[in-house]
């Protein structure tokens, strides 16, 4: 027996929810973005990345996977020859959802689902090289700070100020406040 999903459900029946998820999207990688409930949102965003991902790899098994959920030839067509080839570098992280605020009639809460278009730049061994250059320098940076702060606590030590010595002092003398029975 399948798992059922956690939280309300999204139509009255099971059917009727998978009928709403396929329908989103289609439209998703038919229109490139829609604006839909958080919940809706974050509800299709699997079902879509795993279209993506199957549609990657063109064969007719993974075509005949993705016509038993996207019904719209031309839409199978447009997921096969453009949106699958833009995404070629990535790995996941093929939709991105942003909330908008809230609808005007019944106050739920909006999202508009998109599938990123932006180019994911492959590392390369420079930038590789470039990043760790600056995690080091940036580590660097952090110590030499610590340095000069314990070589400013020396010197305060040294003419005679305490130092840190004030603040448990100053939560000794506080008063505590006095438990007062409530009627």
């Amino acid at each position: 027996m399948p798992k059922p999903t956690k939280g309300p459900r999204l139509g009255g029946t099971p059917a009727h929810e998978r009928i709403i998820l396929r329908n989103l999207a289609s439209q998703l990688f038919e229109h490139g973005r829609i604006v839909t409930t958080v919940t809706k949102a974050k509800r299709v965003r699997p079902l879509a990345e795993k279209l993506i991902t199957r549609a990657k790899t063109d064969t007719v098994a993974n075509r005949r996977e993705v016509n038993k959920t996207i019904l719209d030839k031309g839409i199978v067509y447009t997921l096969f020859a453009e949106i699958a080839p833009s995404m070629e570098g990535r790995d996941g992280g093929y939709t991105r959802i942003t909330r908008i605020g809230n609808r005007k009639g019944d106050n739920a809460p909006l999202a508009v689902l998109e599938i990123v278009t932006e180019k994911l730049a492959p590392a390369t061994p420079a930038t590789v090289d470039q990043t760790k250059a600056e995690i080091n320098a940036a580590a660097a940076a952090v110590e030499a700070a610590k340095v000069a702060a314990d070589e400013v606590e020396e010197e305060k030590a040294a003419e005679g100020h305490p130092v840190d010595a004030e603040a448990p002092a100053a939560e000794a003398e506080a008063p505590e406040a006095e438990d007062k029975p409530t009627a």
